[in-house]
């Protein structure tokens, strides 16, 4: 122990001017308290350490600075009290200081070494400006006030903490600094005045708060007296760790320089060694499969050893795949030792110039992540025992490697949608592909370039929901609506006349029979309609308010004409009904897509028209790890039949709810070969590749109103399904189904037979049609 006077602020703390001094009455009333208490032989220690004080001539006194030292015995008294039984004097960081000043008097040999900066082998300074260090010191201060004489407990920590580096290894250790304020002992020189604790407690939480104190309560109006007991401990492993966890918390990952050195220098800290070195190899996956990464996660031997340059990708894969079926920690304080076969890859390793190693797969959630290589260079060894002190570091670095095979996941799917658009999971792996593709070549400086998007040989199932003559339906609306309005208009207008005439009432009326008449011949251009319609919305209405201003008797009457001006019931009506069709129609289909995945991915597209088109793809393109068979193509045209039923019947269903009455059709195009098919960037979807296969894409587009040969009848009707091919081995899957279908009572017996009509550049069109069976229907029967 050592009675010395140290000013540990190293001149950088600005003083606090105070009434302070060194005391201890304030411990012997502690002392007191403990004998009357204690009933250990704890009590003998302390009733001879209050015999001594009270025989002195400072136990009721204040005691200045320079005559501390003289006390020496008695403080070997307190520090026999307060210090830890179990901890010696030479392991302990312990002392006493005068009342919120940074001046040591009395410590442990330990404490005065890290205090003091001159001429030992450590230096350890606390990185703060003077400002800083001195709000530090007042926010101890005013934080005691409160407690002690407003017992307000503030929202703010006091403990401090030391970052120093380490002469001997050039590291950083840090030091946990608690100050202990039981011996202390404050009064106040006058009336206390009232505080606001509410608006005091928002502010503290939010850093501030103590420039308001300092104002309304000086620190010359307090009275201090006692003594501090410094403890302090080293953290510097807790603190290495929590360095790590902020590069995690932060998402910076180990995409950066810094971002390395801080992880690296931080888990030499916590090995207290500057010769050992470090390196983190992520295991990063596309499609499950290993993939090279990017970034060197330390010193990069396990890049080297594993990389590219080194490697082909399949043997990376390789062993890979081999390490994480069995994951193995290995350690070697001198690889050149080591004789076994089986560590034969310790060769690359001997080769970059390492001594001691140790391979530590890492785990995140139970998943291996990557591994950690703890390695020397040149003739510097550890031991095992070195190892032990990364534990408390395994967990911290493991989440930063998931947080980095996270963001490289991130990275992928950026560039599919940036490149692609939201892919459906059947086929997001050759997206993936294509996307780590192109950030392979963006980081190794070539030419980026996307690859194109095939899938060859799928076979593609057409289908159309349709809503039976919306275009007629709309129109037929769009007219009784203004013929509605024009009526409305026209009622009014005779009205009006009756009260009142004038040349602009008789134009009103004269326009409006116009209108009135083109209507019932049926007369109006599209650019008519939109004449119509301002005549209805700008110009009639502000006329009608025009004489309402003149005439407010007829307010009333003006009105309502205004208000069903703009209403219009009929096309409102169909676009309800068509809105219950497609959310019906759309909603089946979203509940069915993952049923319809079940037996074998496939891509499904649906596309929103008057009514609903969809596009499916299956075949041993879309799925390569899965064998592909016909009985796969044959249960998704079963499907495909049974859906047709089953929207069919749903959109009956919706005529009793209807406000206009609406009717579906259902459509099916067959096509037995299989194409090839190519996502276009510029589109954001899929299309047919080649010349032969278009013919495909051109058969969709145009068969959506075909004829019967040399009949006026539309192919589609509602409550059928229509099936349209061009040979009839095409239908050699679907006619089973059909009868199954029939023979079930989902659809009716009969099955016509039709040919169609030649469209542009396509002949030879034939179809068969059935008729679906109501549930009603069934019901009557």
């Amino acid at each position: 122990m050592q009675t010395i006077i140290l000013d540990v602020s190293a001149s950088k703390a600005q003083p606090l001017t105070i009434d302070a001094a060194i005391s201890f009455e304030p411990f012997v009333a502690y002392l007191k308290k403990r004998v009357a208490e204690e009933h250990t032989v704890k009590a003998m220690v302390y009733q001879e350490t209050l015999q001594q004080l009270l025989s002195s001539d400072v136990s009721q006194r204040d005691i200045p600075l320079t005559e501390i030292i003289r006390y020496g015995p008695l403080l070997e008294y307190i520090y026999a009290c307060l210090s830890p039984a179990m901890r010696g004097e030479q392991d302990l960081v312990w002392g006493l200081s005068f009342p919120f000043q940074p001046i040591t008097f009395y410590g442990t040999d330990l404490m005065y070494e890290l205090m003091d900066s001159k001429g030992h082998d450590h230096q350890y300074e606390v990185e703060r400006s003077p400002a800083e260090y001195h709000m530090e010191r007042l926010r101890q201060v005013y934080v005691f006030i409160l407690q002690r004489l407003y017992n307000f407990q503030a929202p703010v920590r006091t403990d401090l903490y030391h970052a120093g580096i380490n002469k001997a290894t050039g590291l950083l250790q840090y030091y946990a600094v608690h100050i202990n304020t039981d011996f202390m002992t404050v009064t106040a020189k006058e009336p206390l005045p009232e505080i606001d604790f509410v608006q005091l407690y928002t502010s503290m939480s939010e850093g501030g708060g103590f420039e308001v104190l300092q104002q309304l309560l000086p620190l010359d109006m307090f009275r201090f007296r006692g003594f501090c007991v410094i403890t302090v401990t080293d953290i510097t492993a807790q603190k290495a760790v929590e360095n790590i966890r902020q590069v995690r918390l932060s998402r910076t990952t180990l995409t950066g320089e810094k971002s390395y050195q801080q992880v690296i220098q931080s888990l030499k800290s916590l090995l207290r060694n500057s010769k050992i070195e470090f390196d983190l190899f992520p295991f990063l996956r596309v499609n499950d499969e290993p993939v090279f990464g990017f970034e060197k996660g330390g010193t990069g031997i396990l890049f080297q050893v594993w990389g590219e340059d080194r490697l082909p990708a399949e043997e990376f894969r390789r062993q890979v795949k081999g390490f994480s079926a069995k994951p193995v920690f290995y350690f070697s304080s001198d690889i050149f030792l080591e004789t076994r076969k089986e560590y034969a890859f310790l060769e690359h390793f001997r080769k970059l110039g390492v001594k001691s190693l140790a391979l530590m797969p890492l785990y995140h959630v139970h998943e291996l992540v990557g591994v950690l290589a703890v390695h020397t260079w040149g003739e510097e060894t550890f031991g095992d025992r070195t190892l032990a002190l990364l534990e408390p570091a395994i967990a911290a670095l493991a989440q930063l490697l998931q947080v980095y095979i996270d963001e490289f996941n991130l990275e992928i799917e950026k560039v599919i949608k940036e490149k692609f658009t939201s892919i459906q999971p059947a086929v997001q792996w050759k997206f993936n592909e294509a996307a780590w593709q192109y950030l392979y070549q963006i980081k190794r400086n070539q030419p980026a370039v996307i690859q194109p998007i095939l899938f060859k040989e799928v076979y593609p199932l057409y289908g159309a929901i349709d809503i039976r003559n919306s275009t007629v339906e709309r129109n037929k609306a769009i007219i009784a609506d203004l013929d509605g309005h024009l009526s409305l208009l026209a009622s009014t207008l005779d009205t009006l006349r009756r009260q009142h005439e004038d040349d602009l009432l008789k134009e009103m009326i004269f326009h409006c029979l116009q209108w009135q008449q083109a209507l019932l011949q049926q007369q109006l251009s599209p650019s008519d309609e939109n004449e119509l319609n301002r005549f209805l919305e700008i110009t009639a209405v502000e006329y009608l308010q025009h004489v309402a201003g003149q005439y407010p008797q007829q307010r009333e009457n003006i009105d309502v004409c205004i208000h069903n001006l703009s209403s219009d019931s009929n096309k409102d009506a169909l676009e309800k009904s068509m809105r219950m069709i497609n959310q019906t129609v759309n909603g089946y289909f979203e509940s069915e897509k993952s049923r319809l995945q079940e037996s074998y991915p496939c891509y499904f597209e649906k596309f929103r028209t008057d009514g609903v088109e969809y596009d499916i793809y299956i075949g041993q393109a879309i799925a390569p790890n899965r064998p592909f068979s016909h009985l796969h193509l044959k249960h998704i045209r079963l499907w495909q039949l049974s859906s047709m039923v089953a929207v069919a019947r749903l959109t009956h269903k919706l005529l009793t709810q209807m406000p206009k009455s609406l009717y579906t059709t259902q459509l099916i195009f067959v096509h037995a070969h299989p194409i090839d098919i190519g996502f276009r960037a510029d589109e954001r979807k899929f299309d047919v590749e080649g010349a032969y296969n278009i013919r495909y894409q051109m058969i969709k587009k145009r068969i959506d109103k075909v004829h019967i040969r040399n009949t006026e009848e539309r192919l589609t009707q509602p409550g059928k399904i229509a099936l349209i091919y061009s040979d009839p081995k095409d239908l050699e899957d679907y006619l089973p189904f059909v009868r199954y279908l029939q023979e079930s009572g989902e659809l009716k017996k009969e099955l016509e037979e039709l040919e169609l009509e030649e469209l542009q550049g396509l002949n030879g069109l034939k179809a068969i049609r059935a008729e679906v069976v109501f549930p009603e229907t069934i019901n009557q029967a």
